[in-house]
């Protein structure tokens, strides 16, 4: 699909870092500046829902989405980790994976609502730093599936 910005090989740099990329999937680092460490998992092909996916796919879909999860919450230390499948914006599967934290600019509601709070420069400073880490504890966390 030539309009889809999920299709689209090439990332710009403020849009992400490319982390991991298999056959099937890859893995990006969300340019996010509220939301330190928010990765994608995004199926390569341009196919609009899970269960258009062989159950073989689906779980090696989720076990990267998990993999990714893991290393999020290993690394970054959050008080919860959202994850989320929407596609209404984009209908190509992918996965959001968020580190969520009690002070974040959105927290109680969704990465998507209106921001309610800001986050000391400080402690945002100290979550980017981290996110240096991810990269390799995803890369790690990916080779121990095969």
């Amino acid at each position: 699909m030539t309009n889809c910005v999920l299709c689209k090989e090439e990332l710009r740099p403020e849009e992400g870092q490319l982390i991991w990329r298999g056959d099937d999937c890859r893995v990006i680092l969300v340019n996010d500046p509220d939301l330190p460490g928010f990765c994608r998992v995004i199926w390569n092909r341009h196919i609009a829902e899970m269960t258009d996916l062989t159950y073989g796919e689906r779980e090696h879909l989720m076990s990267l989405v998990f993999a990714v999860e893991e290393s999020i919450r290993h690394v970054m230390c959050p008080d919860k980790v959202n994850i989320a499948a929407l596609g209404n914006m984009v209908p190509h599967i992918h996965w959001h994976v968020i580190p969520r934290y009690k002070d974040d600019a959105f927290f109680p509601g969704s990465v998507w609502s209106k921001r309610v709070q800001e986050l000391p420069l400080s402690k945002l400073a100290e979550r980017r730093q981290l996110v240096s880490q991810l990269p390799a504890a995803i890369k790690a966390a990916i080779a121990t599936l095969s």
